[in-house]
């Protein structure tokens, strides 16, 4: 497929428009200095900057006419069509899209568990002294005996490494799980919110192969997961105009599981999405 400099263009256009959108908040509060618990994890947490994530990508086999990008990487020219150079894109980072490829696969086809309820953020606090509270400007809903007494009367079982790795001492031996980076892919699943959110990182690392409306989307589902995510967490953010999600009340648990439903079948096809993009390139690189 090959774009018109009108039809690249708009869409370039629409792309600036709708991540300025989306930073808008963050890069006033960086200007400032400023910190927000929810809205800043998708900078702080995730390696892609708002520059990267402002910068266009049609996507592999897609064409560019009078596209003047001879300085960014892993693209060429040529005939006066400029395209993302698959050969040179593979050459370097053909094992990680092959990685990538394999967890979303695995990911794909597990059926998603939804008994965690979020205890992932509760299991940080997990008699930590003051030093161990990641956001010290928000006040614990239970205090600290309540929010250690909730992890203790609960079966915890967090699969995802990146959530598991930052549990307190205490906590790990607690969970039902012990989850590795080895053991990633044998034990992600879609009903995990972190797997959720981390289809915006398998997004951005496969960029320029990957379209950026994709990348987009992606980052829009983390951002809407990480607002549950928050809300059902130790910490009291009604200041910030997030009702909390009461996880350790039946009605809790069961608001907790309806969201995560919802956002279980977001992930999957975003992950269906990102499987298609990157069709042909693990056989492409072994070629």
């Amino acid at each position: 497929m090959v774009l018109s400099a009108p039809e690249w263009q708009g869409r370039e256009a629409a792309h600036a428009i709708r991540v300025d959108a989306a930073t808008a908040g963050h890069r006033t509060r960086r200007a400032t200095g400023a910190s927000h618990p929810v809205e800043d994890f998708l900078f702080t947490y995730y390696a892609n900057s708002v520059t990267a994530l402002r910068r266009w990508h049609p996507g592999a086999g897609v064409g560019l006419v009078d596209a003047d990008r001879e300085t960014w990487r892993f693209y060429r020219t040529a005939s006066g069509v400029t395209d993302v150079d698959l050969d040179a894109y593979l050459a370097e980072r053909g094992s990680r899209v092959a990685a990538i490829r394999r967890l979303l696969e695995a990911t794909l086809d597990r059926p998603a568990s939804f008994g965690c309820f979020g205890l992932h953020e509760w299991a940080m606090l997990h008699r930590a002294d003051q030093s161990g509270v990641r956001h010290h400007d928000w006040p614990l809903r239970l205090g600290r005996a309540g929010t250690d007494a909730v992890v203790e009367s609960h079966q915890v079982t967090c699969s995802h490494v990146d959530a598991f790795r930052f549990f307190t001492p205490t906590a790990r031996p607690l969970n039902t799980l012990q989850p590795t980076r080895e053991r990633q892919t044998a034990l992600e699943q879609p009903g995990c919110l972190h797997a959720g959110m981390d289809c915006y990182k398998w997004a951005y690392q496969l960029v320029p192969a990957v379209p950026s409306e994709l990348v987009m989307d992606c980052f829009e589902l983390a951002h809407d997961i990480r607002i549950l995510d928050m809300r059902a967490s130790p910490y009291d953010l009604r200041g910030l105009g997030y009702e909390p999600v009461s996880i350790e009340t039946r009605e809790g648990k069961a608001a907790y599981v309806e969201a995560q439903r919802g956002f279980t079948w977001r992930s999957q096809e975003l992950r269906r999405r990102l499987l298609a993009a990157t069709d042909g390139l693990v056989s492409r690189s072994a070629a």
